[in-house]
């Protein structure tokens, strides 16, 4: 799965969520989160990306760069 990275980071900031804070909902490293919104890790595990959408309560649509068909 392809994260978009931006996407990420900019609800993630809207929401007032710290990557702290992501990290503890998504068990997820803290520079691994980092990494990904900063666009360095283009293909991230299908589990990861759900656990982000999960933790944010958006859809999964709006984190990655799949097209819906």
């Amino acid at each position: 799965m392809r994260p978009n990275g931006t996407a990420i980071r900019y609800m993630r900031q809207a929401q007032k969520l710290s990557l702290r804070s992501l990290s503890e909902q998504t068990g997820l490293n803290r520079g691994y989160l980092s990494r990904l919104e900063r666009g360095h890790i283009r293909c991230a595990g299908d589990e990861n990306v759900l656990a982000i959408a999960a933790a944010m309560r958006v859809p999964l649509s709006a984190i990655t760069h799949e097209e819906t068909t």
